[in-house]
């Protein structure tokens, strides 16, 4: 039986509405592809503290977490991981690749043009769904208060 694999990952958005990917690297499973910045639950440990430990680890700042966004079990080919993304806003330092290749932030609407690990993509997609609802949302309002 393969093992269940307990993974958080945080969803860090910025003031200008952009997003933080980064790159695994290529001493990492599943190297040279973008996720969310996370790692592993331990024995123990609620989701938001160990979803802040990790980022303090990884990224050298410290984050608050704040809402559940998504949550999805992944089939890799010698186990399974339990990826949870929580939303969190940078309370202090900013974010310092330590383990991944690379940090950047994108829009959500650009977030599909990198190459996701799987584990990751149903958080993408909902991100990107999220801005398509919002943006509708927003012309339909500018709508209505052109046509007073």
């Amino acid at each position: 039986m393969k093992k269940t694999v307990k993974v958080v990952a945080a969803i860090i958005e910025n003031d200008q509405n952009q997003i933080l990917c980064a790159l695994r690297s290529p001493s990492m499973t599943t190297p040279n592809m973008w996720e969310f910045p996370g790692g592993k639950v331990e024995a123990n440990e609620d989701l938001f503290s160990a979803l802040e430990r990790e980022i303090k680890e990884e990224l050298n700042c410290k984050v608050k977490a704040k809402d559940l966004f998504n949550e999805h079990s992944h089939e890799y080919e010698t186990f399974i991981i339990n990826l949870i993304t929580i939303k969190c806003i940078v309370t202090e330092g900013i974010p310092i690749p330590s383990e991944h290749s690379k940090l950047i932030w994108l829009k959500r609407e650009n977030l599909d043009s990198l190459k996701w690990a799987p584990a990751d993509i149903p958080a993408v997609k909902q991100l990107i769904n999220e801005e398509k609802a919002a943006s509708k949302g927003n012309s339909a309002n500018s709508l209505l208060s052109n046509s007073h």
